[in-house]
């Protein structure tokens, strides 16, 4: 028998839900282990909101099996499942104070005065609000209105807390702050979150594993470094960071070392993943933080890298996060590679001639097409 501290607080077992011909989740299974933080990561209409429905009692699976805390939740309404959900829109009820608001489950339940006045002031505390009982829902900024929906939540003690994009209508440095704030709360607290979006930052930077959601299935699911460094389908190459995506054939295959000429004639040395053979068409992946740039060719030939001569179009200054745009000079093919922050190309001007290169084993390379299903945690 399982060891009861090995349960997972969430376990969705070849879940779906099909709208006529449209499959919104299809066949999908997941664990979620006790006290993590989960994301799921996809883009609009990928199905992520109605598995989160689902998972919350909202919608009804058409078949497969939904299991919180060890218990089968099929057939379970939404009020009698061990589980609180947090919107974008937070759904606060700004005729109530932020105690009232915070409170207002445990009154539902028909917990007496006094302990509610105890526990909203506690989780006040601990959310870094204390003593805002009696502000008014319009007296608080976007991150403390975040703060007092999510206390509301975690004061019923949920097994899990479902997040639907809780970010997505705050400013950027908000959200970026939040960020930290959110992964911040749930270490304290250690409850199950199970977090949904659309933005790559929010689930690498908030969880211990992410699950990238395409059309309605898994392609990958990992922990955030798995996803970025070793990602299993060009879906999750391309939609997990930014990379340079290139189109061509295998023209050399040895062993996982693939030789990929473009359809612009350039040669690209890569790392398969996946079974390739020559002749295939393939799609190789190079992350713009993996290239390395040089004012001589030497300097990369002498590391044993590749090298390839381009000229500057663009310069896309953003403080630690600039870049280049390049555009290589024998096949006009574009390449963005992130600036060094040495500050050694400070001075770069467009239409300047450069070399760049990079490492084989740190670009990937898939069958065009290639698509996955895997969910298994490694």
């Amino acid at each position: 028998m399982a060891n009861a501290a090995a349960q997972p607080d969430l376990r969705a077992t070849r879940v779906a839900k099909h709208y006529g011909a449209f499959r919104a989740v299809d066949d999908l299974s997941l664990e979620v282990a006790r006290g993590s933080f989960f994301s799921i990561l996809g883009p609009s209409g990928c199905g992520k909101t109605t598995l989160l429905r689902m998972i919350a009692g909202f919608l009804e699976a058409d078949v497969g099996e939904i299991q919180i805390g060890g218990k089968p939740m099929n057939g379970v309404p939404p009020n009698k499942r061990p589980v609180n959900m947090v919107f974008q829109h937070l759904a606060l009820f700004p005729m109530m104070s932020v105690g009232d608001n915070v409170g207002y489950g445990l009154a539902r339940r028909g917990v007496a005065k006094d302990e509610i006045k105890r526990r909203v002031g506690d989780m006040l505390e601990r959310v870094s609000l204390a003593g805002a009982q009696n502000k008014r829902v319009d007296q608080l900024s976007g991150g403390q209105k975040q703060r007092v929906a999510i206390a509301r939540s975690l004061v019923l003690e949920p097994t899990l807390l479902l997040l639907d994009e809780p970010l997505g209508a705050l400013d950027l440095k908000l959200r970026e702050h939040m960020k930290i704030e959110l992964k911040q709360l749930q270490a304290a607290f250690g409850t199950t979150f199970v977090y949904i979006t659309h933005d790559q930052s929010e689930a690498l930077v908030l969880s211990d594993h992410v699950a990238v959601m395409n059309q309605g299935k898994f392609e990958q699911v990992g922990t955030p470094q798995q996803l970025y460094y070793e990602p299993q389908t060009p879906f999750v190459a391309g939609f997990v960071g930014a990379n340079n995506r290139m189109a061509g054939r295998a023209t050399s295959v040895i062993g996982d070392q693939v030789s990929v000429t473009t359809a612009k004639g350039l040669l690209i040395p890569a790392r398969a993943i996946g079974k390739l053979a020559q002749g295939d068409a393939v799609e190789a992946f190079v992350r713009p933080e993996v290239a390395r740039l040089a004012h001589d060719a030497a300097v990369l030939t002498d590391a044993g890298l590749p090298s390839y001569s381009a000229r500057v179009e663009s310069l896309l200054f953003d403080g630690a996060n600039s870049a280049v745009l390049l555009q290589e000079v024998g096949t006009q093919t574009e390449f963005r590679i992130a600036l060094p922050q040495t500050g050694e190309f400070a001075h770069l001007s467009v239409g300047q001639v450069v070399t760049f290169g990079f490492d084989p084993q740190r670009v990937v390379c898939f069958a065009a097409g290639t698509t996955s299903n895997a969910h298994v945690f490694s």
